[in-house]
């Protein structure tokens, strides 16, 4: 079992960027893969970037690619978001999530086990 403690989310002007963190706590983050999700009002939960166990594999909505990053601090049992060239487009709650899959990548909210509590993420135009 594994405690997840989103931080990081704040007000940006749009072209800002953010970084966000996911601290896990009671186990290692090394054995869950990792997603951040997102969910603005009226809207569906969405996957954002993915990440396995191994790091090996990755999924980044289209919507993201090449402006957020997903990486992992296993030193410090923390799971990094950093998001550049944000747009209000962006603005949400965002989650982290974990699983308890070894070398795959979730994409499916569904499947994850464990929830942090989210982060507002604001991006003002």
């Amino acid at each position: 079992q594994v405690h997840l403690e989103n931080s990081g989310g704040g007000l940006v002007p749009a072209g800002g960027s953010l970084r966000l963190s996911c601290a896990g706590s009671g186990n290692s983050l090394t054995y869950y893969a990792i997603g951040w999700f997102r969910q603005a009002p009226g809207k569906e939960r969405e996957a954002v970037p993915c990440i396995s166990t191994n790091d090996e594999n990755t999924y980044y909505a289209d919507s993201v690619k090449g402006r957020f990053t997903i990486s992992r601090d296993r030193a410090k049992n923390t799971v990094h978001l950093q998001m550049t060239r944000l747009d209000p487009e962006d603005t949400a709650v965002y989650y982290c999530a974990a699983a308890y899959l070894d070398s795959v990548v979730v994409v499916a909210p569904g499947v994850y086990d464990y929830w942090g509590q989210g982060t507002q993420v604001t991006v003002s135009s």
